[in-house]
């Protein structure tokens, strides 16, 4: 009589269960990848023997199925939807691999999981340039956006062909004050070298058929006068009959901006050779309206919050209502996911078996894309995993019921006179 096949039924049994209750263990852990155990019947080398001698493990396998993607809120949560994960850099500057998202803000301004581990990817430069092909721990900006002057203004308006010519035939030809000396005004915010705020008005002056004089102020300081310091044109609009698109001037023109004192009595600095284009204003029969006023110029800003787009671009948004790139995530993948080394901590070595990573950003070859203020659930389904614990119950089972049944027969033997 042999117990081996029973004993070894029993062994592949414990070692199913105890499979089988880590992937239910882990039914809540975000990233998780659920296991199975394959097993492989063993038979003696002599042909005689073709009983078969029992099950071995063949492997312990993980399967890396995509999970299910729930929203955190948290802006620095993040899943991978398709395939790839997340390179993390140990204090030792090894590299670990995951697919849980759960990621944080250090004391030095990197991005880390819970043990530490610091997210890799590409770093910006000061203007937004991502680097590419040089990945290492990705870092948020800590000091605000630097102002940026006012260069270019475009405006986008209608200019009503129905109303009067309202140019005075004597005096000055502008009097702010006056509203009979002109049609219609508006205003914008431009930016000097500061980022100081400076209050650009436009005052619109119908001086001909098909014909506008554009007046402008800054901070209520004229940028045109004549020699007795009376507001001049800064250009004049001529249009052609059909009111379309102004036949002069055709390109931008340009403006100087003075300094100015705002209203709380602070000096603000020059703005030279401004850009201004006037090309997209109309005249036609209907009423003055602004659909758009558009300037490149901002203050300086400090940083609110950083938003991971789905191409794994960080995105540093400031006070200044400005955006721009700090970094972007740099994924891996492999040809054999199931050759990697699970060390717990939801990661993963590399190992012979996996090959070596492929690395590349999000949405690229067969890396999927990121959706941020999400993670990936853990892909084990709990009911099946219960039903496989009922399976793995009654097989384990049956195997001490082979070793019982041996152990009679062989008693009844013993007892043979």
């Amino acid at each position: 009589m042999s117990f081996q096949q029973g004993l070894s039924g029993l062994n592949a049994s414990a070692k199913n269960l105890d499979v089988i209750s880590n992937n239910i263990a882990n039914a809540n852990t975000y990233g998780a990848k659920f296991s199975r155990v394959e097993f492989a019947d063993v038979y003696a080398a002599t042909p005689a023997a073709n009983a078969g001698m029992g099950v071995s493990i063949s492997a312990v396998s993980q399967q890396f199925t995509q999970g299910s993607i729930t929203n955190t809120g948290r802006p620095l949560d993040i899943a991978i939807s398709g395939g790839g994960f997340f390179q993390l850099m140990d204090q030792q500057n090894d590299i670990t691999y995951s697919r849980n998202g759960q990621l944080t803000v250090d004391k030095s301004g990197q991005i880390v999981n819970s043990q530490g581990a610091r997210l890799v990817g590409y770093l910006a430069d000061i203007q937004g340039n991502i680097q590419p092909g040089n990945p290492q721990a990705l870092v948020l900006p800590t000091v605000g956006i630097t102002p940026e002057p006012t260069t270019e203004i475009g405006t986008e308006m209608n200019l009503d062909s129905r109303l009067a010519i309202t140019l005075p035939t004597a005096g000055p030809q502008l009097i702010v004050t006056d509203p009979a000396t002109y049609n219609n005004a508006t205003s914008m915010t431009v930016y000097d070298m500061k980022g100081q705020e400076v209050a650009l008005t436009y005052y619109f002056q119908k001086s001909a058929p098909d014909e506008w004089n554009v007046y402008m102020s800054a901070n209520g300081v004229s940028l045109q006068v004549d020699g007795a310091g009376d507001p001049m044109p800064v250009t004049t609009v001529q249009f052609s009959p059909d009111g379309s698109a102004p036949t002069s001037p055709v390109g931008p023109v340009l403006i100087d901006i003075p300094g100015t004192v705002t209203s709380n009595g602070a000096l603000t600095e020059p703005i030279l050779g401004v850009a201004l284009n006037l090309n997209s204003t109309t005249q036609y029969g209907s009423l003055f309206g602004v659909t758009s006023l558009a300037q490149d110029g901002y203050a300086a800003g400090q940083l609110i919050n950083v938003i991971i787009e789905e191409s794994g671009v960080l995105m540093a948004r400031y006070s200044n209502g400005q955006s721009k790139p700090a970094g972007q995530v740099e994924l891996a993948n492999f040809r054999s996911p199931n050759g990697l080394e699970p060390l717990g901590g939801n990661a993963w070595a590399r190992s012979f078996a996996s090959g070596a990573p492929l690395t590349g950003v999000p949405g690229s070859g067969n890396l999927g894309l990121l959706q941020s203020s999400a993670l990936e659930e853990s892909n084990v389904d709990l009911t099946a995993e219960l039903v496989n614990l009922i399976t793995a119950q009654r097989v384990y089972q049956a195997n001490a019921q082979s070793i019982k049944t041996q152990d009679q027969s062989l008693q009844t033997l013993v007892n043979l006179r």
